[in-house]
């Protein structure tokens, strides 16, 4: 009886699929994301403001603003808009900044 070692044929097996449907790994939205939750939180201690007083003013859930902050959750596009008004910042600019922070 031949036993074969379970990280081995998940090896042959993902090789196998991956002849014709692998989808290369993109990691800068990732990289990009990663720095806009770094430049929010930066702008809202650089204006001394809560995570209660964000969430209010962008009418989110202080847990979701905790949980973006931390890496945790990535802002929807309309979370953004949201943070970025109520923090006074322009959203292009908050993405610009953190592409070239990401290296893009």
């Amino acid at each position: 009886m031949l036993l074969l070692h379970a990280t081995t044929v998940a090896s042959t097996v993902k090789h196998i699929f991956c002849i014709g449907f692998c989808v290369p790994v993109n990691r800068m939205p990732e990289a990009i994301s990663s720095q806009v939750v770094r430049l929010l939180k930066e702008e809202r201690e650089k204006r001394g403001i809560s995570l209660n007083l964000l969430a209010q003013k962008a009418g989110v859930s202080r847990q979701t603003v905790a949980f973006i902050e931390q890496g945790l959750r990535n802002p929807t596009l309309n979370t953004l808009f949201r943070l970025t008004s109520a923090l006074e910042v322009e959203p292009e600019k908050i993405i610009a900044r953190a592409r070239k922070l990401a290296g893009v």
